[in-house]
């Protein structure tokens, strides 16, 4: 069954750090709504985007910020980046109770990561993305909102062979399909790993174009996914014949894209679809950047038309529909029961592969 509960006490992606400056930006996550904004100095700050008086959202204009402080635009009660209230109209005296809850927030790798739960987050940090920083690769990104719950999500990334049908003419080729997977789990870590390597494969429009490769490929496709929130998809792609990556790690016969996903759940029935593709090749050219951005945004898209289609059938299709699953599965289903355990939905000892 599709996951639809919510794994909480976990780091979830809230925005890119070029979204968050000196305007308010409200985003739902797990239902809560948060409000986003940086202080003077640059910090980024996030708290519940609700005044305390008559619930008027702080992302909505008339509120606005001054200085370090949050003015809501219904009655001006004003808030500090800590959510204490420091104003209120017509009297001197600020009830105790006017403050608004804030959330720990971490910046890393243009991420502006979230902690959503009951307790503090500890040293518990975000996973990471590093190649979307790092001066080695050139990135592009974007966002697209899904009306659809976020397990869909979780399964159509962990499935490529869906690429040959759903994405064909560009990052699609019958290969993908046809090539058996490797699944692993790493139960104490909580990492899923899903493997596909393409000994010899027609390069699709997303590579040819991007890399120049005339002719036919090896295409590796390895997955992490980080659960609730991080998935990686490390791609090589390489001439038929190339050498294979040396023993040291060092690979320079291969082109090698990372596409991250940042999969946040809006509500049980929406997600925010964060995506971002860096590449170590073709650094300063801006036709690659723009052909990548807007070939992946068609494919992001595309997904989004699908899963969207698919959260209307589940709506409508009775309880307990039992669904079909096989090997190109193994990897959504462990996903699945790895946030199942997240949210609690399921104990440890209950969730082992049979």
């Amino acid at each position: 069954m599709i996951v639809t509960e919510f794994a909480r006490n976990q780091w979830y992606v809230a925005a890119y750090g070029h979204e968050v400056g000196r305007r308010q930006l409200g985003r739902t996550i797990l239902n809560e709504p948060i409000l986003l904004w940086r202080t003077e100095d640059g910090r980024a700050v996030a708290m519940a985007d609700r005044c305390v008086h008559r619930r008027f959202p702080l992302s909505e204009s008339p509120s606005h910020l001054v200085g370090d402080r949050v003015v809501c635009g219904y009655h001006g009660f004003t808030y500090g980046p800590d959510g204490v209230c420091v104003a209120v109209p017509a009297q001197q005296r600020i009830p105790r109770t006017a403050r608004l809850r804030t959330y720990p927030v971490v910046e890393q790798d243009s991420f502006v990561w979230v902690w959503i739960g009951d307790r503090e987050p500890g040293d518990t940090l975000p996973p990471r993305a590093p190649w979307l920083v790092s001066p080695d690769y050139a990135t592009v990104c974007g966002m697209e909102p899904l009306n659809a719950r976020y397990g869909l999500l979780v399964d159509n990334l962990l499935d490529l062979s869906h690429e040959t049908y759903l994405h064909g003419g560009y990052i699609g080729t019958p290969e993908v399909a046809e090539t058996p997977i490797t699944t692993e789990v790493d139960e104490d870590a909580g990492i899923v790993y899903v493997s596909r390597h393409m000994d010899d494969a027609a390069c699709p429009p997303f590579y040819a174009e991007s890399t120049g490769i005339k002719g036919r490929i090896t295409r590796w496709q390895d997955i992490e996914y980080h659960p609730p929130c991080l998935y990686l998809l490390h791609s090589r792609i390489a001439p038929v014949g190339s050498p294979p990556p040396a023993a040291d790690g060092t690979d320079s016969h291969a082109f090698h894209v990372e596409v991250v996903y940042a999969i946040t759940p809006s509500t049980e029935n929406s997600t925010y679809d964060f995506w971002a593709v860096a590449r170590d090749f073709a650094l300063d050219d801006e036709k690659v950047s723009d052909f990548l951005r807007d070939s992946n945004r068609t494919v992001v898209l595309q997904d989004v038309a699908a899963l969207n289609t698919l959260e209307e059938v589940i709506a409508r299709e009775p309880d307990r529909y039992q669904e079909l699953s096989v090997n190109i599965d193994t990897g959504g289903l462990a996903a699945r029961r790895l946030l199942a355990r997240m949210a609690g939905d399921v104990p440890a000892s209950q969730t082992a592969v049979r």
